[in-house]
């Protein structure tokens, strides 16, 4: 099943916000085998997502308890923890700042890559994606999206994510 690109029509988000949205949309249509792709925060807040109409069925949104299984929701939550697991192994090692971590699992592969403000971007894919090609597109997207994720706009995106779409 292929990720639902993000629905961002741009109704009352700014430039850098929409192009945000069109880089994160691009990422989901173009490149093969990509189920769900999240951005978060540095303090573990969703600032993007491939499937943002299903955010009011998560935890604490309103919706059912357990929230969507594989959905975008649960892939920040999964993100936010790895995210913060992986770099407190790398205060422990003296191993500096962790770049990307990859999980190859029985059913499927997360991604999960640093973006510059400490946020960080996360994909979960198929068992039979192309990793080198998921890495590539994610490094793209980091390096295009990380320059402008300024206090301000992660503001913006927040409240983008918590409002009905």
């Amino acid at each position: 099943m292929k990720a639902q690109a993000p629905t961002a029509q741009g109704q009352g988000l700014s430039t850098q916000a929409r192009n945000l949205h069109w880089l994160l949309s691009n990422l989901v249509d173009e490149v093969p085998g990509i189920h769900s792709v999240a951005v978060v925060s540095s303090d573990g807040l969703m600032l993007l997502s491939s499937d943002p109409g299903r955010m009011e069925n998560a935890p604490g949104h309103g919706g059912e308890d357990d929230g969507p299984r594989g959905s975008s929701a649960d892939l920040a939550t999964i993100v936010s923890g790895l995210g913060s697991l992986t770099n407190g192994a790398a205060k422990l090692m003296d191993g500096g700042a962790v770049k990307q971590t990859m999980v190859a699992m029985d059913e499927g592969s997360l991604f999960v890559m640093s973006i510059s403000d400490g946020s960080l971007l996360g994909v979960h894919a198929t068992p039979d994606c192309d990793m080198s090609v998921i890495a590539y597109h994610m490094a793209l997207f980091v390096g295009r999206a990380g320059h402008v994720l300024t206090p301000e706009l992660r503001t913006e995106l927040r409240k983008s994510m918590e409002s009905p779409q």
